[in-house]
């Protein structure tokens, strides 16, 4: 299994996602900056690497680039006290692993370091069809880590909405994401779901397009939406009928947040929008 190696061994967020990952059998080092952590990668090979929090996203991409030319196979996890969407880009086209910026969870990170640990399928799982501020399509592989880092990349493309309204809307299209994922390609890393991400001045827009023959609201007793008002945990017995994972409240729980949700005439393409303040000005589209 992979080594980990974190650097900003001084800093609280260092030592927290240190602690989460304590718990697994993952050797995990932790270096005092990049100088550092740079020598190491020279001594031996660490597969995971998550930078420090007190580092700009511009600078960890030029450390990637350096690492990278030791160790080409390196999974990075940057961790950036700030970041705007050019660089969020420049991420997704360096191959990001997954990308946060404050307030940070130290137990997502480590979740999302301990999956990284043992995915070699990683480097492929998400191309970019088009990217500019304001506008970012890309094609993901159906796999759960792969919806995992997508949505760190969509939470730091929507910095700029009001911080309520950006965690509505990223819970929103990560349960459509995952239900894309499931429902219309069974989790087959070999489909792929297509995904756009729109800022307007006036509202955040994600479209999700899965590669299934779609649904009908009626064929939908795996999910909450569909239960009779007297009973709302039917579908509950109907996804351990078919081996499906615990959940099902995707739908409801999008519709609950989102200001409208579209569906294609298939059922297979969603249109999840939030509208925002007008006051709130989108990313410039300049390169």
């Amino acid at each position: 299994m992979s080594r980990i190696l974190i650097i900003g061994s001084q800093t609280q967020v260092a030592q927290d996602i240190g602690e989460a990952l304590a718990t697994s059998d993952i050797p995990t080092e932790f270096a005092a900056g990049n100088a550092d952590a740079l020598q190491r990668l020279r001594i031996r090979s660490f597969g995971i690497i998550i930078t420090s929090s007190d580092s700009a996203l511009e600078e960890d991409l030029a450390l990637l680039e350096e690492m990278r030319a030791i160790r080409p196979g390196v999974k990075c996890i940057v961790l950036a006290r700030n970041g705007n969407p050019h660089e969020v880009i420049a991420a997704l086209r360096a191959r990001v692993f997954a990308c946060f910026t404050p307030p940070f969870d130290p137990g997502e990170i480590a979740h999302l370091a301990r999956s990284a640990a043992s995915d070699s399928q990683w480097r492929d799982d998400i191309q970019i069809v088009s990217a500019r501020p304001g506008w970012v399509s890309v094609r993901v592989n159906c796999r759960l880590i792969t919806a995992e880092r997508l949505v760190t990349f969509a939470k730091e493309l929507s910095t700029q909405l009001p911080e309520e309204t950006r965690l509505d809307m990223i819970q929103a299209f990560r349960e459509i994401l995952l239900n894309a994922m499931e429902h219309g390609a069974a989790f087959n890393p070999e489909q792929v779901v297509e995904v756009t991400v729109v800022r307007t001045g006036r509202a955040m827009v994600f479209h999700v397009r899965d590669p299934g023959a779609g649904f009908r609201r009626e064929s939908l007793d795996h999910a909450a939406i569909a239960n009779p008002s007297d009973d709302p945990t039917a579908h509950i017995m109907k996804r351990e009928e078919e081996g499906l994972r615990p959940g099902g409240f995707g739908l409801l729980l999008a519709g609950g947040i989102v200001d409208e949700l579209i569906y294609s005439e298939i059922g297979n393409e969603v249109l999840l929008i939030k509208y925002v303040d007008s006051n709130t000005a989108p990313p410039t589209n300049s390169a």
